[in-house]
């Protein structure tokens, strides 16, 4: 019988066995959470990046800070080059005129930089949050337009909504308080609405007009 913990565990063992420089990236949503809790256990210092992109949710912020606190993270937190405040003087409102030029500065660009000093990268994706990550695979090497190549581990990529929010339950840490008001994938507050009933996770982000921010998608998955 399948066992998503002892699998995602192994996962992590056997990654961790193999990388000199490991880190993980963290949004603070639940699948996140529990990664990083997991990937803890055994590196209890392992650098957790979150993209500190200026226009999260102010409960996200709060949510953070409190986690970071009671699993005592070693957070990282990534900026884009510009400010909230500048890129609007410069551009405008990238969010509505060119939500993927938007993404690319504030989260794409950070996480090239940042990842440039590990050798392997923790995931919270799962196949179940979308259409467009059915075919996610556990372990995968990924190769960026700027030459970086590195090892890519999800190891809760066949974890159901449900088991995520069982293990959070299970070793008494909180979950987003957001879940609660009815979101189900959670990105910067412009750009996430609660989804349609029926609808998958991540059909409320950018108000439809796609499903991925460009984390994934930018880079190349190598065999």
């Amino acid at each position: 019988m399948r066992d998503p913990l002892d699998s995602a565990n192994h996962l992590i063992e056997t990654a961790l066995g193999r990388a000199e420089r490991p880190c993980l990236t963290c949004s603070f949503q639940a699948e996140d959470v529990a990664l990083a809790d997991l990937v803890r256990r055994f590196v209890p210092d392992v650098p957790v990046l979150f993209l500190d992109t200026g226009y999260h949710f102010a409960e996200v912020y709060r949510y953070r800070d409190r986690i970071v606190r009671e699993l005592k993270l070693n957070l990282i937190n990534l900026l884009p080059a510009q400010t909230v405040a500048e890129q609007e003087t410069q551009f405008g409102i990238l969010y509505q005129s060119n939500p993927s030029d938007c993404c690319h500065r504030r989260k794409v660009e950070p996480l090239m930089a940042g990842l440039a000093l590990y050798d392997a990268w923790f995931t919270g994706l799962r196949r179940e949050q979308s259409p467009t990550r059915v075919s996610l695979q556990p372990e995968e090497i990924h190769a960026f337009p700027n030459g970086l190549r590195l090892r890519k581990l999800s190891p809760l990529f066949d974890w159901t909504w449900v088991e995520v929010q069982s293990y959070l339950v299970a070793n008494d840490i909180p979950e987003l308080p957001l879940y609660a008001q009815g979101y189900t994938s959670i990105g910067c507050e412009p750009c996430t609405a609660k989804p349609l009933e029926g609808a998958h996770a991540r059909s409320g982000r950018w108000g439809g007009r796609k499903l991925e921010c460009g984390l994934h998608t930018v880079s190349q998955r190598e065999a």
